[in-house]
Formats: structure tokens, sequence, C-alpha cells
């Protein structure tokens, strides 16, 4: 029965791949933006245009500079870095392999980048977020910490959506990472701990799924998303939180009046109600072991931002593997950048994780980072009546407020406002995904005018893959020790909020943005998992044949 309701489930996905690669095939990307509405048919201007961008390769060696930097549609509109013109014209054409290699290196640490900042600091302070506004569990699961899972996928397709000619990308990598959660992932975790699934948080998951992939499939054959259609992703997506809270309250309701003598709980009996688990179990961090005071005792001023900003915790590094220590070393600027600039608020910590000279220096350090990320840095730069940068103005009022914030408070105790810089460091934290997911975009974009790809299955396989890594590892972890239960319900209720919110908002802010108008259980075992591994080798074998023209669709 269970095959079933999954074949179902991936049929109109399937369907939906095919269209947006078919619309995709030849010129460039399907995503424009049209009189209106955002338009994902062929033949428009931007595809043209995109199409004289992709033909940079068939140029003379000698051409392709200028042609990069003289064609508006080879630039992009966000990001810090010109990679078209970095390849083109600052590497000689014998040179261009290396510059592929040294842009996919780029690509896979921007993946690192995304996955760090989502899983150490964006997660617990949404967490933190969440428990000062006293959330209950459940909505706090499916509003706050599913954003937090689905950061860089939902912040990736913000970002590509907001260029009518990457708008595939966002599409294909949504559809390409829930091929591959509901595929891989779902088949990883029976493989590793076969379970009895709960039927009706399955069901319901299911049923809101393929209502999701429905509502893309009927946006891709009409060719166009309206206001009324993105408003509708968002409101379908309240409507499942608030059926989960619905749905659990009815649970517990029954359970507590069958219940004669108390049970004690397994944790299959607890992942009945898997939202409690995956907001308690998959988005929080323990800073305990990698944060650990290396000083004891009476500690100076000095000595609490020295430890505040080390990311090592040298006794852990002696009892790990070779492959862990290389992994750290990787990480480690990364995490002290982000430890300098992103606070961090744990609610399960005595301190609540107050560092106080660390946090007084964040007051500056922060702000200044949101204003010079925020549109790459073009609201940073702006002249207030022609006399200061804005840059410069925050960088004053946060040297103010850390002054009085430094010289109020104590090492010992954190203040009582303390919870604030946990909204600080989501807004920071968010931006910087924001600032990777933009250039991960450009470097696809980039790669598709290189290798003549189109987006979409670009977004289909590189995009999806980085941004579901991160899930997969945290779903297999868990079935490992023994939460298969809890594992499965994350790979759909993740992929719930993708598409809806990664769809729906994605296409509401292009919409404003150009004042258009438009724009009894399952038993799953070991072979369903292998069943579930060939079908994303289909999948891809499909994406791949109908990208190279192997496989054609009629046009209606």
């Amino acid at each position: 029965m269970a095959g079933r309701w999954l074949a179902l489930l991936w049929a109109p996905g399937f369907i939906c791949v095919a269209l947006i690669l078919e619309t995709a095939s030849g010129t460039g990307d399907p995503s424009t933006k049209a009189h209106g509405h955002i338009q994902f048919s062929a033949g428009s201007v931007n595809q043209i245009a995109m199409a004289d961008c992709r033909a940079v390769c068939g140029l003379n060696t000698s051409d392709r500079c200028d042609f990069v930097r003289r064609n508006p549609d080879c630039r992009s509109e966000a990001g810090y870095l010109d990679y078209l013109e970095g390849i083109f014209c600052y590497f000689s054409p014998n040179l261009l392999p290396l510059a592929i290699t040294l842009y996919v290196f780029w690509l896979l640490y921007l993946f690192l980048i995304l996955g760090v900042t989502a899983a150490k600091f964006f997660c617990p302070n949404l967490s933190a977020i969440s428990t000062n506004l006293k959330l209950s569990h459940n909505v706090a699961g499916v509003t706050f910490l599913a954003f937090g899972n689905g950061a860089p996928d939902i912040f990736s397709a913000l970002v590509a959506f907001s260029d009518p000619r990457t708008a595939g990308l966002a599409i294909g990598a949504l559809f390409g990472a829930g091929v591959l959660v509901t595929t891989v992932v779902a088949g990883g975790i029976t493989i590793l701990h076969p379970f009895m699934a709960a039927s009706r948080p399955f069901l319901r998951d299911i049923a809101f799924y393929m209502v999701a992939v429905f509502l893309t499939f009927t946006a891709l054959y009409l060719g166009r998303i309206t206001l009324a259609w993105a408003l509708g992703y968002l409101g379908l997506y309240m409507f499942y939180v608030v059926t989960v809270i619905i749905c659990t309250w009815v649970y517990q309701r029954q359970r507590s009046r069958s219940l004669v003598h108390s049970i004690s709980e397994t944790p299959e009996l607890l992942s009945e109600s898997e939202e409690d688990q995956m907001s308690s179990n998959t988005n929080s961090y323990d800073y305990g072991d990698e944060y650990r005071p290396l000083l004891l005792g009476q500690e100076t001023t000095v000595q609490i931002l020295i430890q505040a900003l080390n990311p090592l915790d040298y006794r852990k590094w002696r009892t790990q593997s070779i492959s862990w220590r290389v992994l750290k070393v990787v990480k480690l600027p990364v995490e002290f950048l982000l430890l300098f600039t992103v606070p961090v608020v744990d609610p399960d910590k005595d301190d609540r994780n107050w560092k106080r000279p660390l946090n007084c220096l964040q007051l500056v350090i922060s702000p200044l980072v949101l204003v010079l990320t925020l549109q790459s840095g073009v609201y940073g730069i702006y002249e207030i009546g022609g006399l200061l940068p804005v840059w410069a103005v925050v960088v004053i009022v946060g040297t103010a407020l850390a002054s009085v914030t430094f010289f109020a408070t104590s090492n010992r105790e954190a203040p009582r406002l303390h919870w604030l810089f946990a909204f600080l460091g989501f807004l920071t934290s968010a931006l910087w995904i924001n600032a990777a997911a933009t250039e991960v975009v450009n470097i696809l974009r980039s790669l598709g005018v290189v290798f003549r790809l189109s987006n979409t299955v670009l977004g289909l396989t590189l995009l999806a893959w980085g941004n579901s890594i991160g899930d997969a590892f945290s779903d297999f972890t868990l079935a490992r020790q023994g939460y298969p239960r809890m594992a499965f319900s994350a790979c759909f209720g993740g992929i719930i909020f993708n598409i809806l919110v990664g769809v729906g908002l994605g296409c509401l802010l292009q919409i404003v943005r150009s004042h258009a108008a438009e724009v009894k259980g399952f038993r799953l075992s070991k072979a369903y998992g292998l069943y579930l591994l060939l079908f994303y080798v289909c999948f891809l074998v499909v994406v791949l044949l109908t990208e190279f023209g192997v496989i054609h669709l009629k046009k209606v």
C-alpha cells in the first residue's frame, strides 16, 4: 500500500521535471518575466539573450572577454564576484580546465559555508527565539525550525527567483532535492533501520506533498505563476501547520483518554508525535564539547574573548580521526568568522552563551555585516546626505551601544535582555546564508554558460545535491540512533516546506519587486529502500537524457 501512495507521489514529480527540462532545452532557462506574470515558456527575449551569452564558447578566444563584458545578460545583478569575466578574461583558454576546477572547489566550500552557518548559528538562534516566545514544540517544529532546516534551499530559491534568467534553477533545485530526499535519503533510512511507519502522519505528509507537486505541475503547464498562485503556496503551508498542530492535539487527547496507567515511553512511542522530537533533536547544537572552556577559575575579559573566538577543542582534536581533523581545518576559517560576527543564544546553558566582550563587539560587527551583505553591499555604501555612508553611521551607533552594554553588564551573569541577541544572530546568519547562496547561484549559472547546460538541470543535480547533504547526514544519524520514524517524517516535512515556501515566497517577492500581477502502519523494509535508490537513479537518467535531447516531449 505504501508503494501505491509513493508511486502517486513521485509520478507528478517526474512529469514536472520533464516539463521544466523540455522548456529549458536548447536556448536557455525556462523562467522569464513577461507581461504581468512570471513566465516559464520558451522563445522570450530573455531566453534569446541568455542564448547569446551561452554562445560565448563558440566565439574566437580573443573576442570572448569583450563579449562577456559588453553583454548585459552575461553579468549577474547580485553577488560580489563576476565568475564569467573571471573565466574568459583572467584565464587563458588553455587554463580553462584549471578555472573550472577552482570554481568547483569554491562551490563545494560555499556549500560547506551554508551547512556550517545553518547548523551552528542559524538553527540555534531560531530555537532560542521560539523558546523565548514560548512557542509549543509543534508550532516551532513546523515554522522556525523547519525554516532552519531548509534555510539553504529557501535562500537559494529566493536568490534564483530574483533573476528571471535563473528562476528555473530554483524550480529544478527544489524538485531535485524533493526527489533526492524522498528516494535516496528515505531509502537509506529504511536500509539502516527498517521500521513500522506511523500511518496518520505518513499519509498526511504524503498528501500535502502531492498537492504541492500538483500545484507546481499546474503552474508549469499553464506557463505562469500569478500573485494569487504564489499566495496560494504560502496559504497551503499555513494550512499544513494548522493541520499538524490539530492532528498532534487530537492524538495526544485520544492517548490520554486511553491510558489507564502510565507507560514508559520508548523512542518509537515518542516518535508518534514526530514534530516534538524534530524540534528538540534535529535542530539543537551542543556547544559544550566544541567550545569547552580551556581555562579554569576566574577568567579575565581577554581570556573570555579568546575562548569565545576559539572554534577548536584541543582535547577533542586528539581523539578524532584524520578525516575529521582535515574537515575541521577546512572549516576553521568559516567558524572563526561566524563566531566573530554572529551572536548565538543557547537557552540550555546556564549563562545562555553570554560572552560579554564578544557580544559587545558583535553589537558593532553584526550590524556592519548586515548592511554590507544586504543587496551585496549596495545599501552599506550609500551616503546619507552626501556626508557619511550608511556603514559609518552603523559603526558609530553600534560602538555607542556596545560601550553602554559593556559597562552596564558583567562577565558572570547574562543581562535581562540578552535574548535579543538571538534576533541579531538570526538576521546576521540569514544574510550570511543569503550571500553564500547568491554566489552558489552565480557559479552554477557560469558553469551552465561554459558547458551550455540549462539552469534547470544544474538545479536538479548540483544545487539539489549540495543543499540536501546536511539533511541526509542528519537523517541517517537519527536512523542509526533508533529514531527512523522521526528521520523519515523529516524527509517529507522538509520538502513540503521547501516547495511551498520556496516557490511561493520566491515568486511573491519577484512579483512585488517587478510590480507584476502574475509570475494502520506501513512496513518499510530494506527492499523498499533499495527500490527508492533505484528510483532516483532512473530519475537522473530521465533528467540527463532530456537535457541532451535524447528524449523529446511534444509541446501542447
